[in-house]
């Protein structure tokens, strides 16, 4: 595949910045780790379930991006730490639901305000307009990146 040279600098800032992105959401990651006690996979589920309600375990999978297998550990982890519960509130025991306890809930609560407030400072510079040129701009290249996944792991070969 021939890429067009003129844009190799711009396209080496970009993966430059999704770098550092991503080194932004390890510290933050390391920082719930260490204040909350839970992983980043963790939180999502119990921010998922905070903002939704009790939810099946195949809705917080597909809400969270993480297969059945890795949720079902994830869930026994919380559940240990009591932070979700599960029940059975159909007469078919096989449906399960999982919803917060309170401990889940004033840890979304404590989580979601400490991390707002960290994004909020950073970003109350800018105006709305600019907000919505990165929100645009972050969907776009996210898609673009997930349409070309197949493309891209036949065509890096180390």
């Amino acid at each position: 595949m021939i890429y067009n040279v003129a844009y190799q600098n711009e396209i080496r800032d970009i993966l430059f910045s999704i770098r550092r992105l991503i080194q932004a959401e390890e510290g933050c990651n390391k920082h719930l780790e260490k204040n909350c006690g839970i992983s980043a996979s963790q939180f999502l589920c119990i921010l998922a379930l905070y903002e939704n309600g009790p939810l099946p375990p195949s809705q917080i999978a597909k809400r969270i991006l993480v297969n059945s297998s890795s949720l079902t550990r994830m869930i026994d982890h919380l559940e240990q730490k009591n932070l979700v519960e599960r029940s059975r509130i159909s007469g078919d025991r096989r449906i399960v639901t999982i919803s917060l306890t309170e401990g889940g809930k004033n840890l979304a609560e404590k989580a979601a305000s400490d991390m707002n407030q960290a994004f909020m400072m950073v970003l109350c510079h800018l105006n709305g307009n600019e907000v919505e040129q990165i929100v645009r701009a972050m969907k776009w290249l996210t898609d673009l990146i997930q349409s070309q996944k197949l493309r891209t792991k036949k065509a890096i070969a180390c």
